[in-house]
């Protein structure tokens, strides 16, 4: 058999017979792996055939082998690393995604890919509150998200100054003081390795208990700054506490600058601002100059799915586009590569424009209430959990425990609800100290499955 002569009804039908069956095991699948990579692969390790095999068994084989190696990130009791599952709209999207096969990087290659990217984007900036005329981009996720902002900030700042950076390059330019929080997520550091800006040269301002940047430590550090570019980094919800920096107070600082630029990490936090509830954790990222976000975290869009935004269209474009004679270029219509670093990519906007649609904007609302509800619910529940104690101000989504003021017990503890499958989160380690980090994320979780959580790791502070 040779692909020429599949036949594609059986294939994909039993691929969705497949797929389904997955589905509907979520609610009660061992939440965690059974399977190291190891184990699965030396089920796949086998001799590169030297003749083409039937695509439909080796579907049916694949499904099979790497089962057990599965985690049910999915499902509505999988509280680690800040993941969504993805909602049904964005599964069939993704689906149709992947029979379109387009290729989303210029609009002469898809035109469909480019309008929905288009609107959708343009649907995410009214829901977090970022002006309509700021550009914007779907990168893989919010780290790169924070590159291309950073990257646009970079050449934003050194233009002011006459610096060329894109020609010239950073040999010989003026130095960007780069500022961020005690507190800033390590893709922002990751960032600043790409970009040339260095991980160990950047200005650190102490963050409060909850790991929040202090307003008046770093209104101390602009006015030392002087005359020289700064890029001020924040945090728009914190990865182990759920807390966010003062955005109002800071945009004020960066503004009274001469030469400043404010970039939002808002990888899941910046979703408050869909929440008239919740808008005041947000108040002032409005100002900023650029933001990053995830849609495959609290959207619940399948991975992979990031957007930026920047209010200077002019240097968001500058600092991603090298022309290349052959891309065509089109004046009138989107082309998507100049706002990310990919070039050739997946057609993400189809998912997206799936899910703000099927949702709708008291959808989103709900999702985000709803599952800090649940995390509300969860640090109550802690109470009568043996030795347990939560650590943060459950402001958002997240929550901070740790059992009996000791880390190994407390680690011991989070082996032991991992083992056991009902549910699954991860360590992590806050203040010096080991700490459970529970985030609530997923459109399916109940407060039934909260409830079923905390009886399993009641179980496991037992043991």
């Amino acid at each position: 058999m040779t692909n020429r002569t599949v036949d594609f009804e059986p294939l994909l039908r039993r691929t969705a017979e497949i797929a389904l069956a997955y589905v509907e095991s979520l609610p009660d699948r061992h939440v965690g792996s059974r399977q190291d990579a190891a184990e699965i692969a030396d089920r796949l390790r086998v001799a590169l055939p030297d003749e083409a095999e039937d695509p439909l068994a080796v579907i049916e084989r694949l499904a099979s082998d790497v089962d057990p190696g599965l985690v049910a990130s999915a499902g509505p009791r999988y509280f680690g690393f800040v993941i969504g599952g993805a909602l049904p709209a964005s599964v069939a999207a993704d689906w149709l995604t992947a029979a379109w096969d387009q290729n989303a990087v210029v609009h002469a290659l898809s035109p469909a890919a480019a309008a929905a990217e288009q609107v959708a984007g343009e649907w995410m900036k009214e829901l977090l509150a970022i002006p309509a005329g700021a550009s914007h981009g779907l990168p893989t996720g919010a780290g790169l998200g924070n590159a291309v902002a950073m990257a646009s900030a970079r050449h934003a700042l050194l233009a002011r100054v006459g610096w060329d950076v894109e020609e010239r390059g950073l040999y010989g330019a003026p130095e960007i003081q780069v500022v961020i929080g005690d507190e800033a997520h390590a893709t922002v550091l990751t960032a600043l390795q790409y970009l040339g800006l260095g991980r160990a040269r950047v200005t650190r301002v102490p963050a409060d208990e909850q790991g929040a940047i202090r307003a008046d430590a770093l209104r101390e550090v602009m006015r030392a700054a002087a005359d020289r570019p700064v890029l001020v980094v924040a945090q728009a919800g914190n990865v182990n506490t759920g807390a966010f920096d003062p955005l109002e107070p800071i945009s004020a600082a960066v503004r009274a600058h001469g030469n400043a630029w404010l970039h939002i990490d808002g990888a899941f936090g910046l979703w408050a601002a869909a929440v008239p509830r919740l808008r005041h954790l947000v108040a002032g990222s409005e100002r900023a100059d650029s933001w990053a976000t995830d849609a495959h975290k609290w959207l619940n869009v399948g991975y992979d799915c990031g957007f930026v935004a920047v209010r200077d269209v002019d240097a968001h474009r500058a600092a991603m586009v090298s022309e290349a004679s052959y891309l065509m270029r089109s004046e009138a219509s989107r082309e998507n590569w100049e706002w990310v670093l990919d070039s050739s990519r997946r057609a993400r906007g189809f998912a997206l424009y799936a899910v703000l649609r099927s949702l709708g904007r008291s959808g989103v609302r709900d999702l985000v209430e709803r599952c800090c509800a649940l995390a509300a619910r969860l640090a109550e529940g802690m109470a009568s959990v043996p030795g347990a104690r939560v650590l943060n101000d459950v402001v958002l989504n997240q929550v901070l425990v740790r059992f009996e003021d000791d880390d190994d017990r407390t680690r011991a503890v989070i082996r032991g609800v991992q083992a056991g499958g009902e549910a699954w989160m991860g360590g992590t380690t806050w203040q010096g100290r080991a700490a459970m980090r529970v985030s609530v994320s997923g459109w399916s979780t109940t407060e039934a499955d909260i409830d079923r959580t905390v009886e399993a790791i009641t179980a496991a502070a037992r043991n």
